[in-house]
């Protein structure tokens, strides 16, 4: 039995949800989620707690069965915290801002680098080197993190470029000198 999968999720106070078959919508101070589970999946709540079982040991169901425990730990999670990354401009001259709905990003380039802020979305710039961009999604934040940090992927010689914070790059070495 998956380990992950035989779980029970707390439901905290002040989420509710709601079972429809395989469909469940999570709502909270966060937001709503919603999701459709494979219908082999079966999923039930016991007081404050959702359980997920599969009908069998078949390998698909197994795989399924911590995959489909792990997706609604996330929505219910994400609807009552949330989730953030936290995101770095390092290099000189490098450096974010926020216009509007718009992050303003200056990389390097001959011209800023403008991503626009999507629903579910929400980005803060502390300071002209720091990002963080928060949502209810887990899914959804870390591909929008993906995304503003694909305009400049840090380079391994100076270490310049947008990297999480948590990120560690690996420094290369420049070209040896010539031999004498």
């Amino acid at each position: 039995m998956s380990r992950i999968g035989r779980k029970p999720i707390d439901i905290p106070a002040g989420v509710t949800v709601k079972i429809d078959g395989q469909s469940v919508v999570v709502k909270g101070k966060g937001g709503e989620l919603s999701r459709t589970f494979h219908k082999n999946i079966g999923i039930a709540q016991e007081g404050t707690q959702l359980i997920v079982t599969r009908p069998d040991d078949s390998k698909l169901n197994r795989s399924l069965h911590g995959l489909s425990r792990s997706l609604l730990a996330n929505m219910v999670i994400g609807v009552s915290e949330g989730f953030k990354k936290e995101i770095e401009v390092n290099g000189v001259g490098y450096r974010a801002a926020k216009q509007g709905k718009q992050l303003v990003l200056t990389v390097g380039y001959s011209h800023q680098v403008f991503v626009d802020e999507i629903p579910g979305i929400s980005i803060e710039v502390p300071g002209p080197n720091k990002i963080i961009i928060s949502g209810a999604d887990k899914q959804q934040v870390g591909q929008f993190a993906a995304q503003v940090r694909e305009k400049r992927p840090p380079e391994p010689y100076k270490g310049k470029g947008i990297k999480y914070a948590d990120e560690r790059i690996r420094r290369k070495e420049g070209k040896a000198g010539k031999g004498k």
